[in-house]
């Protein structure tokens, strides 16, 4: 297996994936120009090494930007001319490693990098669409779909969709996103003692953007602290929309109450959910359309047992059945979700109980070990069920791309 990024990763990578990211290909490499420089040479390499080929490819690239069967901006059409000599520039280095399937995590850059890829060197490509990558970066998603030997849904709503757009397809499989529930273990209950003041603990993680919904939350934080009740939000993460976000919680009465941590590890996620009396993340539809799918910092909060609110999204509703492994709320309307943390903070036993049948949903439906062997059988009915000697595939890891 070959690990392959768009650009350097910015994130260190976890113990067990030292190995894979030593032996990465970096498709742009650690200096942007110097790295759009070296892949256009690898690739002009691989047109003269192999012109007909690359000729197929490149027309192929051509007709996508020309007529890309759906809405894509002038930028977008020259973005696939460059992805496609992206794809030839990677092609060209694998050649030789014996891959017979290339899997691409996100649809849009690296899918479309995957993909012409895939055809330059006559190989099944397959891809995980996620998010942002099917909304707001939408790129040639019909004709993937189409093109692709295997299509992960992360969940049924996923699949719905891509149905939607090019039909059914066997290629489909609902494979979840799933979370180390082994890694995020329960979190101990706090003390009195530890609960000091008896502050209400609330804890959000996520990028501060529109469709995460913090804004409802600090405006419901807001209602409850004009109400009376003793709450402090933690917000981990950042984002463009921190500033906004802060002058919302000056408004609602809440500034105090809210303290904004800004990135953090992984590590230190553990231990803010160690001390969170619940985990509230009300994700919706933002103005341009784009939406969640599952995000993984509610999964790890559940695998944590921590009671968690998720916005009523149709993703999210796989992961959480209202009243049984959480609550699910508008994630446009600040009182109803106020009205759902006094509910959680006033009961115990309710918070308990959610808790743990929320763990519980992750570690059946939601957990590494429940699709790592999906996703394995899946990848290996789409090379022809056959295993390739030391490689079971390439996976193009999610890196924003620079072209």
């Amino acid at each position: 297996m070959r690990a392959v990024s768009l650009n350097e990763p910015r994130e260190a990578a976890a113990p067990e994936l030292a190995p894979l990211r030593a032996d990465r290909i970096v498709v742009y490499g650690s200096r942007k120009l110097h790295g759009l420089w070296s892949a256009l040479v690898s690739a002009l390499g691989e047109c003269v090494a192999n012109p007909v080929r690359s000729a197929a490819t490149l027309a192929t690239a051509t007709c996508d930007a020309v007529a890309p069967g759906e809405k894509l901006s002038l930028i977008g059409r020259f973005k696939l001319l460059a992805q496609a000599m992206a794809g030839l520039s990677l092609a060209r280095r694998l050649r030789g490693d014996q891959i017979r399937y290339i899997h691409c995590h996100f649809a849009h850059a690296p899918t479309s990098v995957g993909m012409y890829a895939a055809m330059q060197l006559g190989i099944g490509f397959g891809f995980t669409g996620h998010a942002n990558d099917l909304f707001h970066r939408r790129q040639l998603l019909r004709r993937k779909l189409l093109r692709a030997r295997l299509v992960v849904c992360i969940s049924h709503w996923h699949r719905d969709l891509y149905t939607s757009i090019a039909g059914e397809r066997p290629a489909y499989r609902v494979i979840r996103c799933g979370v180390d529930e082994a890694g995020w273990r329960p979190a101990v209950a706090r003390s009195d003692d530890e609960r000091g003041s008896g502050r209400l603990r609330v804890l959000s993680v996520c990028r501060l953007v529109e469709k995460k919904g913090i804004d409802t939350l600090v405006r419901a934080v807001g209602i409850l602290v004009r109400g009376g009740r003793a709450v402090e939000l933690t917000i981990a993460g950042d984002g463009p929309d921190r500033n906004r976000l802060a002058s919302i919680a000056g408004e609602s009465g809440c500034r105090t109450a809210v303290a904004w941590l800004g990135a953090v590890d992984h590590g230190r996620v553990h231990e803010l959910l160690g001390t969170a009396d619940m985990f509230v993340l009300p994700c919706r539809t933002d103005r341009h359309g784009d939406r969640d799918g599952i995000p993984v910092a509610l999964m790890e909060a559940m695998a944590c047992g921590v009671a968690s609110i998720g916005g009523n999204l149709p993703a999210i509703g796989e992961l959480i059945e209202h009243g049984r492994s959480g609550m699910l709320v508008d994630g446009t309307n600040a009182e109803e979700l106020a009205k759902r943390i006094a509910e959680l903070a006033d009961d115990a036993q309710l918070r308990m109980r959610l808790g743990e049948a929320g763990r519980q949903r992750v570690i059946e439906e939601f957990s590494t070990e429940a699709n790592m062997g999906k996703m394995q059988a899946a990848i290996e009915e789409a090379i022809g069920g056959a295993r390739p000697p030391g490689n079971l595939g390439t996976e193009t890891a999610r890196e924003e791309s620079a072209v």
